[in-house]
């Protein structure tokens, strides 16, 4: 069989129980520390923050950049991104490669680390206050759980940070694709169960570490799941039909490693606070979010769960973007919602329930919201679908993962211990 080893990819986007269980690698969590932010000392290299010093001082630092290098100063653009263009400067250390990535928070930035002599992704947030309150606060997580993932296993990697013409510039290590994007180059195709049993401990290894150091990511999905690597292998797809008239379709990509990172700690929470706020992407958000009845820690294990049936099965578990019929596609996949968790819903959400059951199909707002829901299968079938070996055991885990009630969800550690990830089957990819 013929093996097409390519690595084209770019890198694309750069929530208790006190029982007694296995500890893992990293050490228990210190007492609370607050993040500092100018100054901070990273590795060997200190990072420039927001300047704490006199404006003069500001001015000369900005000066001195100019002078070795900088590009002339540009407005920022209508919406607050950097304008940049390829061969500039983001101070003399950097050098702009290429834009990877964009998102609601800033760019991303392949650029040419002069000092290290390697390409690393810098995040460029705009200059807007939240995205640059967001940013501190993911520069504060990043740098926490650095002291701690000591062999950078679980999340990725910050080098360096600094504040460049008001722009909050994080530097990352270079990661390759997305979880979203492969299997969008991949035409959707599911992975093969032992590659998504591979990817759901790495994940729930991270959310463990998380949960532990009292930190809740919140913000959960494929495109916050990156590989290491952007190398692939393209292999027969024998389950492509005379459907699939190009020739490429009889192929799919595997990634040659299976390692991988979570990205993206913006929206970070603490544990030891209440949250009531909304989180998560839509289609990864949990019940309890939507239904404004209070989140922590479980809101993650409820990503998680939908994460690991969209990996077997190519697409996303609950593509909507309305409240109502989100609730309505959980209660088709997994079964009604308990009375006691909509008696719950706050004056945002009670609207969506009527006579102590969800208002469906009642209060619908389309017949094609109510097809929508209506053509989804439950969820052992969703997987039956898609899992050849193996099945009866990742049926029960996501059932762990998507309990309605938080309080009765799988937590990581216990998730880490379910027979799906047990040795007696487990295949490393």
């Amino acid at each position: 069989m013929e093996m097409d080893y390519v690595s084209e990819f770019p890198h694309i986007h750069t929530d208790r129980r006190p029982r007694k269980r296995p500890r893992l690698a990293w050490e228990p969590l210190p007492k609370a520390q607050s993040g500092v932010f100018c100054g901070q000392e990273l590795g060997n290299v200190t990072s420039y923050g927001p300047p704490r010093v006199l404006p003069d001082h500001a001015s000369l630092f900005v000066r001195g950049l100019d002078q070795k290098g900088s590009p002339p100063w540009r407005d920022d653009d209508k919406d607050g991104h950097y304008m940049f263009a390829v061969g500039d400067n983001l101070t003399s250390r950097y050098k702009i490669n290429r834009k990877v990535g964009e998102g609601t928070f800033g760019q991303v930035l392949e650029c040419w680390d002069r000092e290290a002599k390697e390409m690393v992704a810098i995040k460029v947030v705009r200059s807007i206050k939240k995205y640059r309150e967001a940013a501190m606060i993911e520069i504060d997580v990043l740098q926490l759980l650095g002291r701690y993932d000591r062999t950078g296993s679980r999340c990725v990697q910050i080098r360096d940070w600094f504040d460049y013409r008001n722009h909050i510039c994080i530097v990352f290590e270079m990661l390759g694709p997305s979880l979203f994007d492969f299997l969008r180059k991949n035409s959707y195709r599911p992975f093969p169960v032992d590659l998504v049993r591979e990817l759901g401990r790495q994940l729930l290894e991270c959310v463990a570490f998380m949960h532990d150091m009292r930190l809740i990511h919140t913000d959960l999905k494929p495109e916050n799941i990156l590989f290491v690597s952007a190398e692939y292998v393209k292999v027969p797809d024998y389950k492509a039909t005379s459907r699939s008239p190009k020739e490429g379709n009889y192929y799919k990509r595997l990634p040659k490693s299976s390692a991988i990172k979570v990205i993206d700690f913006g929206s970070t929470a603490y544990g030891h606070r209440s949250h009531n706020y909304i989180v998560s992407t839509r289609h990864y958000r949990a019940p309890e979010v939507i239904l404004g009845i209070g989140w922590s820690y479980p809101c993650d294990i409820w990503s998680v769960g939908c994460i690991l049936v969209e990996l077997c099965s190519g697409e996303a578990l609950f593509q909507t973007h309305e409240n109502l019929e989100h609730l309505a596609m959980m209660e088709r996949v997994l079964g009604p919602l308990p009375q006691h968790i909509l008696k719950r819903a706050d004056r945002h959400a009670e609207k969506y329930v009527k006579r102590g059951r969800l208002d469906w199909p009642e209060g619908a707002t389309s017949r094609d919201s109510i097809r929508a829901v209506l053509k989804l299968p439950r969820l052992q079938n969703l997987i039956m679908q898609h899992v050849d070996h193996s099945a009866g055991d990742l049926i029960d885990l996501v059932q762990g993962l998507l309990r309605y009630e938080p309080s009765e969800r799988l937590t990581a550690h216990e998730a880490l211990r379910h027979p799906f990830f047990s040795r007696d089957h487990y295949r490393r990819f």
